[in-house]
């Protein structure tokens, strides 16, 4: 059977452990579990601070079958540089009309495209499909100067813009992973406003988060500016007088003690100028070994930029380097069966990050990365999720990192690290000062080498039913004291649900959702 067979039915297996009783026994965890009427209970922290609900996370927030869109334009490989051909079609498929959201696919037959430059997806409802990512399909190989394969969307210079006036919120305490908030004043706020939720960077909130002490070389490092903030679109649901119900749960604290004197505040906006409905899928992408450092050139393989409701599917990717970056303002995307392979290591001791997930409500669903040295996973500063990485496998020596500045609302289901590590730590003067690298991240039934679960400051990490040697490690460089562990449940001894995020989409969605991922 092949791998992708084995990795299927065991996706079936886990799918009906989360729909129905799971056959062999397993534990319970009191941090989120199945109650006598069948629905999940969630352990709050003193604070009301509880473990999130994940299941918005991916393509039109989860649930969703990705679609099948039908073909317009057809490239064959022409035996020498084919970038130019390609991009005609995508163009040409662009200035398309839409129907149903898509414009169409440009779909390339089997064989092998040189492909000299970037490919750019520049319209909404645009897909490129290959005839197949394995041996016979469709293999983009990427030749001359080092370059992205393929864009999705412009930058994320598309941020949302404030609309309206900063409103300060009137709770002294909103828990990581409460829906609802209450503001000073609801006037010009209305259920369906788009708004920003502020965090912002206090001297107050980094020095109780202890970030305000990093030296290196005797160099002072910032870890987050003062007087910038860390924000959060949502969208309003309900008011009722000056209560705000949002559509997806926040994934960090806001505490007032600690955000004075600027505070917490909510502010109206608009949207970002996104692109919607793009896929890739179907195909191969192949790089010359890059035996480099990463701060040489590099060939890459996928740059999503201000893009939501979008996929990559069935895609393999050979050495390739810090391989797919998903910018900050995308979101609701699914990433499946992306298989990325290196047969040569980077040089230096920074290593490259082959998933760079920055934006929210990500999906990354039985994705597999083989190589070492290498961040599997990786996330920048502020990143505000959902990011839900599940049933992922992971071979080599790296590492699932959340990598600099403080992300939230990370969810590691089923995944699989045999030959590394996951780590939710601090990783203190390492790079530039990427400090507390996450907070509110979750572990559910992984198995790896090795876990570092530590715990921030007024935050939690967890491992719960994961399998591998717990570490508890000092803050790197010139450092002596433990930092506080995580909190750890069940270890080695897997818990109830299989699937964390299957068992929230079920619950919020019905079964249906959970069938649309092939469980």
């Amino acid at each position: 059977m092949s791998p992708r067979k084995i990795r299927a039915a065991l996706g079936l297996a886990l799918g009906a452990a989360v729909l129905h009783a799971a056959s062999e026994p397993r534990a319970t965890s009191a941090w989120a579990r199945l109650d006598a009427s069948g629905r999940l209970a969630y352990l709050p922290l003193p604070t009301g601070d509880r473990i999130m609900d994940f299941s918005s996370a991916g393509y039109m927030g989860g649930g969703v079958v990705l679609p099948e869109v039908p073909a317009k334009k057809t490239v064959r490989p022409s035996g020498g540089d084919d970038a130019a051909a390609i991009q005609a079609a995508l163009d040409e498929v662009a200035a398309l009309p839409p129907a149903g959201g898509f414009r169409g696919a440009v779909v390339l037959e089997r064989g092998e495209f040189q492909c000299s430059a970037p490919l750019t997806l520049r319209a909404s409802g645009v897909v490129l499909r290959g005839s197949g990512s394995g041996a016979g399909g469709s293999t983009l190989v990427l030749t001359g100067r080092p370059h992205v394969c393929l864009v999705l969307g412009a930058g994320d210079r598309a941020a949302a813009h404030p609309t309206g006036a900063p409103v300060a919120m009137a709770d002294t305490y909103v828990p990581a992973g409460a829906r609802t908030l209450t503001v000073r004043d609801v006037k010009g706020l209305a259920a369906g406003d788009t708004v920003l939720i502020r965090h912002p960077v206090t001297a107050a909130w980094v020095k109780f988060m202890g970030m305000d002490r990093l030296v290196r070389d005797g160099k002072k490092e910032t870890w987050l500016a003062v007087g910038r903030s860390i924000d959060s679109e949502r969208t309003i649901t309900a008011i009722a007088k000056n209560t705000l119900t949002l559509d997806l749960p926040l994934t960090d604290a806001l505490d007032a003690r600690l955000l004075a004197p600027i505070g917490a505040t909510i502010t109206k906006c608009a949207p970002p100028a996104r692109l919607a409905q793009l896929g890739v899928e179907n195909l191969r992408i192949v790089s010359p070994p890059q035996a480099i450092t990463i701060a040489e050139p590099q060939d890459q393989a996928v740059r999503v930029g201000a893009v939501e409701d979008a996929w990559l599917r069935d895609l393999a990717i050979v050495d390739t380097i810090n391989s797919i970056t998903l910018g900050a303002i995308s979101r609701r995307l699914t990433l499946e069966r992306v298989d990325i392979t290196h047969t040569v290591a980077t040089k230096g001791a920074a290593k490259p990050a082959d998933f760079s997930a920055n934006g929210s409500q990500l999906l990354l669903h039985a994705c597999t990365d083989e190589g070492d040295s290498v961040f599997y996973l990786a996330t920048g500063a502020g990143v505000t999720g959902p990011i839900v990485l599940l049933d992922c496998t992971f071979r080599g020596g790296g590492w699932i990192q959340p990598h600099q500045r403080w992300a939230t609302g990370l969810l590691l289901d089923n995944c699989r690290v045999p030959d590394g590590g996951i780590d939710f730590m601090n990783r203190g003067e390492m790079g530039s000062g990427h400090g507390w690298a996450v907070g509110w991240a979750v572990a559910w039934n992984c198995t790896a080498k090795s876990f570092l679960i530590q715990r921030p400051p007024g935050a939690a990490n967890w491992a719960i039913g994961c399998s591998g040697e717990q570490r508890t490690d000092v803050m790197p460089f010139q450092h002596t004291e433990r930092l506080p562990a995580g909190i750890v449940d069940s270890p080695g001894v897997p818990v109830a649900p299989a699937s964390l995020y299957l068992a929230q989409l079920a619950e919020r969605l019905g079964p249906a959702a959970v069938r649309s991922l092939g469980y």
